[in-house]
């Protein structure tokens, strides 16, 4: 557990969360491309490695619910068993490569958080949820639930909490206060782990990922911030006093927090495309009126996967 607390990705530890209730961007705030091509962003999907074990976790511990179990057929034989997990309105997709593929690779080395993910699952009460995984004997990313935002009083009362899935994958427990967040979360729920908020991924630069989510899938800027925390730096070791983040997000679906990291943290170069034996760890899914009119216009030839100017990948869907 002290070697996960020592390398803890910054972008999981008290930012996050936080920017759908801050500032509008002056830039972008309120624009869309019009048509908006991007109709829904329609959750994640994550590689595992071994898919029983992933769906007792989230099913389990996380009490989301299974909506489907397929096998899907790859080129060159390698296909991948995919279950798709639902908890309230939003769903992930867990995807287990057939044996002889590589699974993902967990990070385990400072500066690793430059390729990384996370999702954030509301709930309605952070101690319990707390308590629910220290019995589970989930693996941590901080030691206890925080509240981000040191300074910034937009983010007062909310609080957030980071873990791990048994893969790796990077998982945060988010939690607002009354009359903050969407008015979904503020409704009477006998459910502790409501729903999923947003998908955070870390970029270089936030013009260049606009670029990509607004002015090429539609995506609305719905918010934007920097934020200031020096219990990040604490818990890393790494000198970072800012984060900036811009949350966009499609008329349907949670949101993409866009996380970019501000001076003084040293440059890392460009984010990692993909696991070096060539898995992906994550993708983003998004739901298209003509998915290929979109990935047509993103330059895509063949598929309907793209990866944005940091390499994290997205995959299209057309829903009418």
């Amino acid at each position: 557990m002290s070697r996960r607390l020592r390398v803890a990705p910054v972008l999981l530890v008290g930012a996050l969360g936080v920017a759908l209730v801050l500032y509008m961007s002056p830039s972008r705030a309120g624009s869309t491309v019009d048509p908006a091509p991007t109709r829904a962003v329609d959750g994640v999907a994550v590689t595992v490695a071994d898919m029983d074990r992933a769906v007792t976790f989230y099913s389990t511990v996380l009490f989301f619910d299974k909506v489907s179990d397929v096998r899907t057929a790859g080129t060159g034989g390698a296909g991948a068993r995919v279950v798709t997990m639902r908890l309230g309105g939003e769903r992930i997709e867990l995807i287990e490569p057939q044996a002889g593929n590589a699974p993902p690779i967990r990070v385990g080395r400072p500066g690793a958080d430059r390729w990384r993910q996370h999702i954030a699952i509301v709930v309605n009460d952070m101690d319990q949820a707390y308590l629910w995984l220290r019995r589970h004997h989930v693996a941590q990313l901080t030691p206890e639930p925080e509240r981000p935002g040191d300074g910034d009083p937009s983010a007062d009362g909310i609080r957030t909490f980071s873990f791990e899935d048994p893969d790796g994958h990077a998982l945060e427990f988010l939690q607002f206060p009354p009359g903050r967040g969407d008015a979904r979360w503020q409704r009477p729920s006998e459910s502790i782990f409501l729903g999923i908020d947003h998908t955070g991924i870390v970029v270089k630069d936030t013009e260049r990922s606009l670029a990509f989510y607004h002015d090429a899938l539609g995506l609305e800027v719905v918010a934007a911030s920097a934020s200031h925390g020096p219990e990040r730096e604490r818990a890393t070791g790494d000198p970072v006093t800012r984060l900036s983040i811009t949350t966009v997000r499609a008329s349907e679906g949670p949101a993409i927090e866009l996380l970019e990291y501000l001076p003084p943290r040293a440059e890392r170069g460009d984010l990692q495309k993909t696991s070096a034996d060539g898995a992906v760890g994550w993708q983003t899914l998004l739901a298209a009126t003509d998915a290929h009119a979109v990935a047509a216009k993103l330059g895509i030839r063949r598929g309907l996967t793209a990866a944005d100017p940091d390499g994290h990948e997205v995959r299209l869907c057309t829903r009418k």
